[in-house]
């Protein structure tokens, strides 16, 4: 749902107070118009869309690119398949890289830690390469790779050929796409998000600085990456984290290292000035305790499997309405996990979200007699 229908919806919602008064619905302005191709503003817990312009559109994405390298050597890790601690070999085509770089030399071994580093804080073309290498074999093959992440990830308007966003023909992504691929670095592999929020890195005595000027500009900015070319201009995906809401934004074809910053930062600033998210339900939070029918027991718990998260205007949490729908006739044998209705949160045309409940407990099958007499209750039940 839009957040133009959201709003719809809290403003015919009326709650009373001191039974009497109508809560005046939240005002919300027209959001910023930036100068940039395109743009978007994403809650990266919900993955709703607060704003976006030219969000689909297919544009050069630079040294965003690296946020998918990142990701793929980060999945890999999590899978036990590689470590911190491993060596790289350096090859003559990583070591050759033009652009940024972390100048590490051919011939000489790298730890992974330090690649990764290099690829995040210092936008390394020769550490993008050389990290490719290693868990692909190639970068042909790693970009083989690179696409099948991106079509898990939802990722429609991408397609990449090279593991650094270095120019080339074919070789593209968009400002959702790559929000998606924020948020899943994001969500998915916390343990090493801290990179992203790095100021600077040395390597071979050489220091450089995080191309990221909001991690100097605002404290609550922990990352993520920048990228520039002179086809792709100045582009930013940067996230922040204010009073448990996190935001994502990812400017597009700004025209300085400047304006990407300050063009994100207006992004971010109308985002959490005006939206929070906000926890309905708690993972595993008991909303029920439904009617079983020929079960070892005649209810079972019902809640949800996990948190319930929205994303809404500020200050207008409490109007929200919100219904249980169950299904009509629950009957043993039930599994941990299993759906057995819905909660819907809105109303009429304006559903927020819909999410499954299910039960939060086995449920075996009752002897014969309780399934009979169970039956034979349930048949007059219908009748009536």
């Amino acid at each position: 749902m839009s957040m133009k229908k959201l709003l719809v919806t809290l403003s015919l919602i009326v709650s009373f107070v001191s039974g009497s008064v109508f809560a005046a619905p939240s005002l919300i302005p027209t959001p910023p118009q930036l100068s940039a191709s395109s743009y978007i503003l994403m809650d990266a817990y919900t993955g709703d869309i607060l704003v976006e312009h030219n969000a689909d559109q297919a544009l050069p994405p630079a040294s965003l690119t690296k946020l998918m390298t990142a990701y793929i050597v980060e999945y890999e890790l999590a899978r036990g398949n590689l470590s911190l601690e491993d060596k790289v070999s350096v090859s003559e085509k990583a070591w050759r890289m033009e652009g940024s770089r972390m100048f590490i030399r051919e011939g000489t071994q790298v730890k992974l830690e330090d690649l990764m580093r290099g690829i995040i804080i210092q936008s390394g073309n020769d550490a993008s390469v050389a990290a490719a290498e290693y868990v692909a074999g190639s970068e042909s093959a790693f970009a083989d790779l690179m696409n099948q992440h991106a079509q898990l990830l939802g990722m429609e308007n991408t397609h990449f050929v090279n593991a650094t966003g270095f120019p080339a023909e074919d070789h593209y992504s968009s400002a959702h796409d790559l929000a998606k691929l924020a948020r899943a670095t994001i969500l998915h592999f916390p343990e090493n998000y801290a990179m992203y929020s790095e100021k600077e890195f040395t390597y071979n005595n050489i220091r450089q600085p995080n191309r990221n000027k909001l991690l100097w500009r605002d404290k609550t900015v922990d990352g993520l990456k920048t990228g520039h070319t002179d086809a792709a201009g100045y582009c930013l995906a940067a996230s922040a984290v204010r009073n448990g809401t996190r935001l994502i934004t990812v400017v597009m074809g700004t025209k300085s290292d400047t304006a990407r910053a300050v063009e994100s930062q207006k992004l971010l600033d109308y985002g959490f000035r005006y939206y929070e998210t906000r926890k309905l339900y708690s993972r595993g939070q008991v909303v029920n305790n439904a009617r079983v029918w020929g079960g070892s027991q005649s209810n079972v718990k019902v809640g949800f499997s996990e948190d319930v998260l929205v994303t809404m205007p500020r200050q207008q949490g409490d109007s929200i309405q919100t219904t249980l729908d169950m299904q009509k006739e629950i009957v043993a044998p039930i599994a941990v996990g299993d759906v057995l209705g819905k909660i819907v949160v809105g109303s009429g045309e304006n559903i927020l979200l819909e999410r499954p409940v299910v039960a939060l407990e086995a449920v075996e099958e009752g002897g014969f007699f309780k399934r009979m007499f169970d039956k034979i209750k349930l048949f007059f039940m219908n009748l009536f």
